[in-house]
């Protein structure tokens, strides 16, 4: 089989991008190319940053990290955004798209997911998050949330560069 075969079988395979690659074709994908994500900064009244916990995947360690999401084919970040806050914290937001930081991270060592480019916006909740998914103590779940007014250890390492935004 050809390339140009591969490729027209793909998009027979493949008939709305949109709505994703599908996980063994994403992570093919993320071998040949950046992937670009938005990350939401979202803080409180008492300056609190909102942070998710997440289970290691990939090369990551568990932590908690900026709520945050890859953008799809034809997605625009402010609709990123919104999806990623509604699948996330099961809340609403508004973002005005003012952009706190641009970051590119670059892992030689991984042959998937290992380049990134990343957009950093300031949000502010319309609708409280989900209680159903807030931390509450011991070990936490994949996708708990809460308000930290420091900035946690085990904050996942990358985001670990955005820390002139994070509590200290």
């Amino acid at each position: 089989m050809n390339l140009k075969e591969v490729i027209d079988l793909l998009k027979q395979i493949v008939k709305t991008p949109e709505e994703g690659l599908g996980e063994e074709l994403f992570l093919w994908v993320s071998s040949v190319t950046p992937i670009v994500n938005v990350d939401l900064l979202i803080k409180d009244e008492k300056g609190r940053v909102l942070l998710t916990w997440r289970e290691g995947m990939y090369h990551f360690k568990p932590g908690w990290h900026i709520p945050g999401g890859v953008i799809r084919y034809k997605e625009t970040m402010a609709q990123r955004i919104k999806k990623v806050a509604e699948m996330e914290l099961g809340a609403e937001v508004s973002c005005n798209l003012h952009l706190l930081a641009i970051k590119e991270f670059i892992f030689p060592e991984l042959k998937e997911r290992g380049h990134f480019i990343s957009f950093l916006f300031e949000c502010k909740l319309l609708s409280p998050p989900d209680e159903k998914i807030k931390y509450r103590g011991g070990k936490p779940k994949p996708g708990e949330w809460k308000w930290f007014s420091k900035c946690p250890e085990n904050l996942f390492e990358v985001h670990k560069a955005y820390k002139e935004f994070l509590p200290e």
